[in-house]
């Protein structure tokens, strides 16, 4: 007779029922959006997608077409999704690794509740209603929800962020050392894929190794009576292989750059960074060296993903430093206090890094960059409860209520996060995700200008090739089905050969489109068009749109027909 499996724990079932609910919003939310083709409304969605694609096709395929200012791991965690021309074309396949950072993110804001309110070891009844009210609050952000069925990398961070304070909550609280060092490392696993997904990660990496000295100090204190012996405890090596994962990612990234681009920071001042798009765009930031700006302005675009209303951000803000403070005095839960990190860590960034944030309510009274304002949505999910409940209670002490009425103290505060979260998200979802919105205002014209330019290039001849700058209307080629190796880009030459590579097949087709490709597709401003201009070549079509650069099909060939649109 088969032994039998031992039955479920009323937590695991809890467990399974919130990644059946976390799957069932990330689908239906993705088959919404995908519908009515807002997946790809990001110009970053569509480029992450195609940075992924051109690995393995191109007329250069390998690593080396990551490029170097986004990191690489979302797109190497897409690759294998958008292998299919429709997963690719569609952009379904980048959503995929967004969708399942979003069913993790919600178990880790979960299991990081639960760890954080047991009493003893054991899980109560503050720590389970504790536990779904942070999820719900964080499962059901329309912000979250229009993101994670995107391309972008937002939910994927969030979920190695929750689940490296999980890890680091679980070793901070653990007494066994053998336990500790295991959720050491995993913390450490965490991390290293944090910063290789986004620069967020790095300055996270340096706070919890801060964090875990402090905690280390403090285990040794404990096992030594409270003698102040400044010693790594055992085994030490699970220390020294917390620090060597939380600095992996970044010293290969920065041995990537100056191996490749023979500049260890090309990421940061390269042509393709935030610093140089700045300078050459002159994009206004309201908060440029002023430290105090532009935390106002990254904890405005929090607010933002949360309420609608002015009174709403404001009310969720208020609510999460009560119940941070709550937390603080308490002395449960402080580890998750590390959640605020990405505060200074976007105030730095805001107004020394050029990396703007735009909000409607303020000058310049646009929005930009809002949807870095997600980053504190687990700031909301874990802290607005104990807010809400240390108000509860003392509504009960100052009433002098029964005693009886302290049983329903849990049920009041679980029905006020309800009631918060249901109005706040209701006011989103009439107007619509102001992340949604950023992408439509901002986006529409390139989406727009893509499909012309995609119905045009359709007409080609299905063997031709064709010069073309990707690095702004690549999605022009993915509406058109066209693959990456029938086109010679900006990525077809030697990357550390600065600033122009001799050999490159992209130097070569610029100077003699004629000699190496059938058409010739420019945008006014960009290399392609400037050579086609100088050489003085027939445009074939010339498409205008609204807001945005003309495009033109050359052809450099006397042979060939020219194109019709489909």
């Amino acid at each position: 007779m088969k032994p039998q499996p031992p039955p479920k724990t009323h937590s695991e079932i809890e467990i399974v029922r919130l990644v059946w609910l976390a799957i069932f919003v990330s689908v239906f939310s993705f088959l919404f959006y995908y519908r009515q083709g807002d997946v790809l409304l990001y110009g970053d969605a569509v480029a992450h997608i195609n940075i992924a694609r051109r690995v393995f096709d191109s007329k250069t395929p390998g690593l080396l077409q990551l490029g170097t200012v986004w990191l690489p791991l979302p797109h190497l965690l897409i690759m294998p999704f958008i292998a299919s021309q429709r997963m690719w074309q569609s952009g379904a396949g980048g959503s995929i690794p967004s969708m399942a950072g979003f069913v993790l993110g919600v178990l880790g804001i979960f299991r990081l509740v639960r760890t954080s309110l047991k009493r003893d070891g054991e899980v109560g009844g503050a720590a389970k209603l504790g536990a779904w009210a942070a999820a719900i609050i964080y499962a059901g952000n329309p912000n979250l929800i229009y993101m994670q069925a995107t391309a972008m990398g937002e939910s994927l961070y969030l979920a190695l962020f929750i689940w490296a304070v999980v890890y680091f909550a679980a070793f901070a609280q653990q007494a066994d050392t053998v336990k500790a060092s295991r959720s050491l490392t995993k913390c450490g696993l965490c991390l290293a894929a944090a910063c290789l997904t986004r620069y967020d990660g790095w300055f996270l990496a340096a706070v919890l190794v801060v964090a875990a000295a402090v905690v280390s100090i403090q285990h040794v204190k404990q096992r030594n009576g409270g003698a102040p012996r400044f010693v790594v405890p055992q085994p030490r090596t699970a220390i020294v292989k917390f620090v060597l994962l939380a600095a992996a990612a970044p010293v290969l990234w920065f041995a990537y750059n100056a191996a490749v681009y023979r500049n260890p920071l090309e990421f940061a001042n390269g042509p393709y960074s935030a610093k140089a798009i700045e300078q050459k765009t002159a994009t206004v930031n309201p908060a440029k060296h002023n430290l105090l700006a532009a935390g106002s302005y990254f904890l405005k675009a929090a607010e933002l993903n949360v309420g609608e209303a002015n009174w709403q951000g404001r009310l969720w803000l208020a609510l999460a430093l009560l119940g941070s403070l709550v937390v603080s005095f308490s002395g449960r839960g402080r580890i998750a206090l590390l959640l605020w990190v990405p505060l200074p860590f976007y105030a730095l960034s805001v107004a020394y890094g050029s990396v703007p944030i735009f909000v409607p309510t303020w000058w310049p009274f646009s929005r930009y960059n809002v949807r870095y304002g997600l980053q504190l949505l687990p700031v909301f999910a874990v802290f607005v409860p104990p807010g809400i409940s240390f108000i509860v209670q003392c509504a009960i002490k100052i009433r002098r209520a029964e005693v009886s009425w302290n049983r329903w103290a849990g049920a009041a505060t679980l029905l006020s996060v309800l009631v918060l979260a249901a109005a706040s998200y209701a006011s989103i979802w009439r107007l619509g995700p102001i992340c949604y919105r950023e992408a439509a205002a901002n986006m529409r014209g390139r989406v727009v200008l893509d499909g012309q330019v995609a119905g045009w290039v359709k007409s080609l001849p299905a063997d031709s090739t064709l010069l073309m700058y990707l690095g702004e209307h690549v999605g022009a080629l993915e509406q058109a089905g066209i693959p990456l190796r029938r086109v010679i880009n900006e990525g077809n030459h030697r990357a550390w050969k600065q600033p122009v590579d001799p050999e490159g097949l992209w130097e070569h087709a610029l100077a003699d489109p004629a000699a190496y490709t059938d058409y010739v597709i420019g945008f006014e401003g960009d290399p392609v068009w400037t050579a086609a201009k100088e050489r003085r070549l027939t445009a074939l079509v010339e498409i205008h749109t609204s807001g945005q650069p003309r495009a033109a099909i050359f052809q450099p060939r006397t042979q060939g027909r020219a194109p019709s649109p489909k």
